[in-house]
């Protein structure tokens, strides 16, 4: 009995090494094969944008074809929806943007998605941060200098709301919580087109938007830039302050990152990670990505989740606030 037991043991063993060698392979391997990148944003929306970006760098360090798959629609549920029934073998990853984990309560089925609950965290890839600007005909110069005048004459001073739960809506509730101060809200549907017409006649006083919906307004000269919500200053607006040299901490943007279906194979996801921060970490990626407003920003998976964790909960107040307004 003994001597069964003994066989036993090694016969386990055995497979434990063969188990253990064919992930190995695996990893060496990966990818044999295209792979997918679903992604919740409609084609040709910066999230898009970026990802195809990093999807042609990391195609061409494969030798493989990277595939961006859109599924837009419902707030990003329909995206999450799809990634999550995707066979997981690394072949379909999931690409999804700030929306599908900050979202208001009860706004889109399934979201928001959580980590490592929902999905695994693969890596980031960029951040999207807001930019805050004025019509020039209110005279404001700052940000200091717009919070001392919205202190002096509460409600006096009015901002854009374009898209109720967007992240530029959040943006500017967050940022009139850290600043103690009280702005009055002009609702805009259909984009920042029309908002940004009223900024730039002085109808409405700070719009806050991202780059892409932005920059042609302030290269025209119609709005003035006075921030941007980024971790630090843009290298490509060094003379442009940060949010955060006047509310220390504040950080506020849109951003992407990958993920993969539960249960897709564990060699894969450090494989796919530190590919990942290879190509952001090229310069030519990081030049393109910063063209289009996302800044490169590579992160590991336990990075990644934590990120997203700490996102969660600095909203998780503003979303609490504007779901019982």
């Amino acid at each position: 009995m003994d001597g069964y037991r003994f066989l036993l043991r090694i016969a386990a063993g055995c497979a434990l090494l063969a188990s253990v060698a064919s992930d190995a392979r695996a990893q060496a391997n990966y990818p044999e094969k295209p792979v997918t990148f679903i992604s919740d944003a409609a084609a040709g929306a910066s999230p898009d944008v970026a990802l195809r970006i990093v999807a042609d760098g990391l195609g061409k360090l494969w030798g493989q074809n990277a595939v961006v798959v859109n599924h837009p629609g419902a707030n990003g549920s329909i995206g999450a929806r799809a990634a999550s029934e995707a066979i997981a073998d690394g072949y379909t990853l999931y690409a999804p943007a700030l929306s599908t984990f900050i979202a208001l309560p009860g706004g889109a089925p399934n979201l928001p998605v959580k980590l490592p609950r929902d999905f695994l965290p693969v890596g980031f890839i960029a951040d999207q941060p807001m930019f805050f600007a004025v019509s020039p005909a209110s005279g404001i110069t700052s940000m200091p200098e717009l919070i001392d005048r919205a202190k002096k004459n509460p409600g006096s001073l009015s901002i854009a709301v374009s898209g109720v739960g967007r992240v530029t809506h959040l943006t500017g509730v967050l940022m009139q919580q850290q600043a103690g101060i009280t702005l009055t809200p002009v609702p805009y549907t259909g984009g920042p087109g029309a908002a940004l017409s009223d900024v730039a006649s002085g109808r409405v006083t700070m719009i806050i938007e991202g780059f892409s919906g932005i920059i042609g307004a302030v290269n025209a000269g119609q709005v003035k830039l006075i921030a941007v919500a980024s971790p630090k200053r843009l290298s490509e607006f060094p003379d442009l302050p940060t949010v955060g040299e006047t509310l220390p901490g504040f950080v506020a943007g849109g951003w992407l990152l990958v993920a993969a279906p539960v249960g897709t194979p564990a060699p894969i996801i450090p494989k796919v990670s530190a590919d990942l921060t290879k190509v952001l970490t090229d310069p030519a990626v990081e030049k393109k990505l910063s063209t289009t407003g996302s800044f490169a920003r590579a992160m590991t998976p336990d990075q990644t989740q934590a990120f997203v964790a700490k996102q969660q909960e600095t909203w998780a107040p503003v979303l609490q606030k504007i779901s019982t307004q």
